[in-house]
C-alpha cells in the first residue's frame, strides 16, 4: 500500500500509523448491545462508525475478521424476563433480532461473528480459572473477583489515578473484597435467577469477563483493534485489558483502542431522567435509515454529535443532492476499474475523517452536474458509487430514494403521483398549461415536488 493509515489510539492518546500484527488476518472487536430492550440512537453510532472502518480495512487487507458481541446475560435481561414471566432467551432473541434489523436499516453490514455470552460459558470459566491460577483473582463467598492491585498498569487506558478510578467505578462495597476496586468475574445465582454450573457453584459471569473470553475465542490472545463508545473506556475496557493481559501472561490484549464520542439530543446529554432517549426502531418509522446514517457520519467519530431536527432535515437534503447527481447519470455506465478519488481515501485513512470524506463526495456531485464529456461522466459516476460503498451511502437506485414516502399524513403514494403525472403529461400535450400548473401545485401542496427535465417529468417528496 502506497499510503499509510492512521488511527487515534486511546491507549497512547495520539494518532498512530496502523500496522496490523498479521496483514493476512486483521482483527477487530467491538462491544455490542445488551439485548433487553430497543437500541437508542447512541447505541447506533459505534455500529455505523466501525462499519465504515471495517469497509475501509477490507479495502486495504485481503482478510479482516470483525467481531461484535451480543450480551445476553444481564440483570436487566433477568428483570425483563421476570416481568413477562418468560425465559431470558425469549427476551434476548426478540431484541437481538430487532437490533440486527434496525442496524441493517442503517446500512450496517453484518460482522463476521456476533457471539453471544450464553454460547461461551466454558471459555469464560476457563479464563477465570487462569486468572485464579496466576494469582490475579480470588474466590470469596461464592463470588470470584479480579484483584486490581495485582495488575500494575490498571488505569492506564483511562488515565485515572486510584481515587478517580474508585469514583468512576461506583464500586460496590462488599466485606469479601480484598480491595474496594476489585470487580466481579463470577457471581452466585439464586434459584430464581438464570445460572450455570461452575467450580465456584451455580452462578453467572460478570459483565467485563465476557468480552475478554469471546475476543480470545474468536480472534486470539492479541487483537489489532478494539472499539466501542467513549463511555466504555472505564470501567469496561479498563477491566478487559486487566483480565486479558493477566490471563495471557502479560501479552498485549489490543494494540489499538478506538472510541467514538457521545451523541447528544438538542445539545443535551441523552438520558432517561431527561426523557430524551430516541430509539432507532421508532426513528426508522419516520426517517430513512440512510438519513440517520449520514447524521452519524457528519461529525468526526471521536467528537460529540448533536442530533436535532435541523441536522436531520439537512442530511435528507444532502442525500437528495447526491442522488440527484446520480439520477442525471442514470443512462451512463460507470467506468470500469475506477475507484474513489485519492483525496476521499486519504480522508478516511486519516483517522476515519468522515466529514472530510463527505466533502470530497459532494465535490464529485458538483462535478457530475457540470460534466459534459461522456468519459468524465462515466468516471465520476464510478467514483461516486465507490465512495458511497465505503461510507455505506448511495446503496439504492435514485428512483427508489426519491420515491421514499414521508411519514407525514396526507402525502400521496407513488401510484397516486404517477397517475396524476400521467394526467399532467396529457394536459401538456394538449397545451393545457393552466391544468398542468394546477396538478403540479396540488402535488406541491401535498409535499411532492415535480421537475420538468429533458427526460420528462420527475418527482420527489419534499
Amino acid at each position: 500500500m502506497s499510503r499509510p493509515m492512521y488511527l487515534h489510539n486511546t491507549l497512547s492518546g495520539r494518532k498512530e500509523e496502523f500496522v496490523p500484527l498479521n496483514p493476512e488476518r486483521v482483527t477487530m472487536y467491538v462491544c455490542g448491545p445488551t439485548v433487553y430492550s430497543y437500541a437508542h440512537i447512541g447505541n447506533a453510532r459505534p455500529v455505523v462508525v466501525f462499519d465504515v472502518l471495517s469497509r475501509l480495512l477490507r479495502r486495504r487487507y485481503a482478510h479482516v475478521v470483525y467481531v461484535r458481541n451480543i450480551t445476553d446475560i444481564d440483570d436487566k435481561i433477568n428483570a425483563a424476563a421476570s416481568k413477562e414471566g418468560v425465559d431470558i432467551r425469549v427476551i434476548t432473541d426478540r431484541f437481538a433480532a430487532i437490533y440486527h434489523d434496525d442496524m441493517a436499516a442503517l446500512g450496517a453490514l453484518d460482522p463476521d461473528h456476533t457471539p453471544r455470552v450464553t454460547e461461551h460459558l466454558p471459555q469464560i470459566i476457563a479464563m477465570i480459572e487462569q486468572l485464579i491460577a496466576r494469582g490475579h483473582a480470588y474466590e470469596a463467598q461464592g463470588h470470584v473477583l479480579f484483584h486490581t492491585l495485582s495488575y500494575a498498569d490498571y488505569g492506564k487506558l483511562s488515565g485515572r489515578d486510584e481515587q478517580a478510578l474508585m469514583a468512576g467505578a461506583r464500586v460496590e462495597v462488599a466485606p469479601y473484597k480484598k480491595h474496594a476496586g476489585d470487580f466481579v468475574l463470577w457471581k452466585p445465582s439464586s434459584d430464581a435467577q438464570p445460572g450455570w454450573d461452575s467450580p465456584w457453584g451455580r452462578g453467572r459471569p460478570g459483565w467485563h469477563i465476557e468480552c475478554s473470553a469471546m475476543a480470545e475465542a474468536l480472534l486470539g490472545e492479541t487483537i489489532d483493534i478494539h472499539g466501542g463508545g467513549h463511555d466504555l473506556i472505564f470501567p469496561h475496557h479498563e477491566n478487559e485489558i486487566a483480565q486479558s493481559t493477566c490471563a495471557h501472561g502479560g501479552k498485549t490484549f489490543a494494540r489499538y483502542w478506538l472510541h467514538n464520542g457521545f451523541l447528544n439530543i438538542d445539545s443535551q446529554k441523552m438520558s432517561k431522567s431527561v426523557g430524551n432517549v430516541l430509539l432507532v426502531h421508532e426513528l426508522l418509522k419516520t426517517i430513512p435509515g440512510e438519513v440517520i446514517r449520514l447524521v452519524l457520519l457528519t461529525g468526526h467519530y471521536r467528537q460529540p454529535v448533536d442530533w436535532n431536527d435541523e441536522i436531520v432535515a439537512e442530511s435528507r437534503k444532502k442525500l437528495d443532492r447526491l442522488y440527484g447527481a446520480l439520477r442525471e447519470l442514470a443512462d451512463v455506465e460507470p467506468a470500469a476499474g475506477v475507484t474513489a478519488p485519492e483525496a476521499f481515501l486519504a480522508a478516511l485513512e486519516d483517522d476515519l475523517n468522515t466529514p472530510m470524506a463527505l466533502a470530497e463526495l459532494f465535490e464529485l456531485a458538483r462535478a457530475a452536474n457540470k460534466a459534459g464529456d461522456a468519459a468524465d461522466k462515466a468516471r465520476i459516476k464510478a467514483q461516486m458509487l465507490d465512495a458511497g460503498r465505503l461510507l455505506g451511502l448511495l446503496q439504492q437506485e435514485p428512483a427508489a430514494w426519491f420515491a421514499h414516502a414521508p411519514a407525514a399524513g396526507g402525502a400521496p403514494t407513488a401510484e397516486e403521483i404517477e397517475a396524476l403525472l400521467a394526467q399532467r403529461a396529457e394536459a401538456r400535450r394538449n397545451k393545457q398549461w393552466a391544468e398542468s400548473d394546477r396538478i403540479r401545485d396540488a402535488l406541491k401542496a401535498r409535499g411532492v415536488l415535480v421537475e420538468d427535465s429533458k427526460d420528462g417529468q420527475r418527482w420527489r417528496y419534499a
